[in-house]
């Protein structure tokens, strides 16, 4: 069997777990990811669709009210501006135009909270794909707008409900479908799983941190003091630090689900109980018991609500370069109220852990120049906002 061309590892972390009947499809989208950055009529192509039907780029916001209020400089990297609400629609591009340009027809996605299978939806409309979305049971529940906005893009919707019916399910549901039908390809959307998708989805996004850099250094001059970013499986994070990594005066802080406490199945948070194992393909951290089998996970946000981190996020922090804290449901809840009633942003619950982690931090960072990025919009929390906030936005 042919081999991998890239490496296949961040540090010790990443790999390709994966099934033997997987290994031709895997190698197949490495070789077609190397070709396709070779070729510039696939970059001017992906280029196109980013610029004309994404909207980007997204801007950069100072959000000077809320400065005001903490003490700190924050600034807002604008991805629910992207059209479809948010970052995922950069990686759904990417890898639908890999999966055309490898002949392919059908495209299998998992989802959490509802945006990546709204981003592959949308794609698939666009180049006459069909379209196949796995979601948690519970997911559909509690994200039902992005459920109706899959259907009426022409996608097919199928609930999962075995485990917890989140998002781990969701994946391990679409894994196996992928292996019963290899013709098809799975439009993994974190940065987690077999090589190459953390590298490729991780390449996908690189241009919020390029977009970002250029533009904080032309609106506020050098860099940021702080990037910081909620991390689930982490492909918003990694797309934003990348090009920030180079830069050793910037603090890179990625913020995990703190849930409602310490105990297990009460947080996703993979720096607070996990430890090294393999999920999903890959090894990386994993909240998991002493005989190793994956623990239960609890946060408000059903994209944050995942036992396991991408490989990168791993390695990023066993070298030092980034550091991971976690934001409680309630703090998400107090940030997703302050940006709202004073800026007039409603952000998704996923970015409102970062935001929460900065009102909590605020006197370590005050004075400091910080940027967040704002992964989402928070219409599609709706349903969990309100009966926590009130429609006054008061607990």
């Amino acid at each position: 069997m042919s081999t991998f061309q890239l490496p296949t590892r961040f540090g010790p972390f990443g790999g390709c777990y994966a099934p033997e009947t997987l290994m031709a499809n895997l190698v197949e989208l490495e070789a077609a990811f190397v070709a396709a950055g070779e070729d510039p009529a696939f970059e001017a192509r992906f280029a196109q669709l980013l610029g004309e039907f994404a909207g980007r780029p997204t801007p950069l916001f100072e959000a000077r009210r809320l400065s005001e209020e903490l003490g700190v400089e924050l600034w807002l990297k604008r991805e629910d501006l992207l059209h479809t609400g948010a970052h995922k629609l950069n990686n759904a591009i990417g890898q639908a135009l890999l999966a055309q340009r490898m002949g392919k027809t059908r495209i299998l996605a998992e989802t959490g909270a509802g945006q990546h299978g709204v981003a592959t939806a949308t794609v698939c409309a666009l180049l006459g794909l069909e379209c196949v979305v796995y979601m948690g049971a519970l997911d559909v529940e509690r994200q039902r707008p992005n459920v109706e906005r899959m259907r009426l893009l022409g996608a097919r919707v199928v609930p999962v409900e075995s485990g917890q019916r989140t998002l781990k399910d969701a994946v391990n549901e679409a894994m196996r479908a992928w292996v019963g039908d290899p013709e098809a390809h799975y439009l993994l959307g974190s940065a987690l799983g077999p090589h190459p998708f953390p590298t490729i989805v991780g390449s996908c996004h690189e241009v919020i941190g390029a977009e970002a850099k250029a533009q904080w250094r032309a609106r506020a001059g050098g860099v940021p003091d702080a990037v910081v970013a909620c991390v689930g499986g982490g492909s918003n994070a990694i797309g934003l630090f990348r090009k920030f990594v180079p830069d050793a005066e910037v603090e890179l802080v990625g913020v995990e689900a703190g849930g409602l406490g310490d105990g297990p199945g009460q947080h996703a948070a993979r720096w607070v109980g996990g430890r090294e194992g393999i999920l999903h393909g890959c090894r990386t951290l994993v909240l998991a018991d002493d005989d190793g089998q994956v623990e239960g996970t609890h946060s408000i946000s059903a994209g944050l609500d995942y036992p396991a981190v991408g490989p990168e996020h791993a390695h990023l922090a066993a070298t030092g370069r980034a550091t991971y804290e976690r934001a409680s449901d309630d703090e998400a809840l107090e940030g997703f109220r302050l940006l709202a009633c004073m800026e007039g942003i409603l952000p998704a619950l996923e970015s409102s852990h970062a935001l929460g982690w900065v009102v909590r931090e605020r006197e370590r960072l005050a004075g400091r120049r910080v940027l967040i990025g704002l992964s989402g919009r928070g219409d599609k929390d709706l349903a969990s906002v309100l009966p926590r906030l009130g429609h006054g936005g008061e607990a």
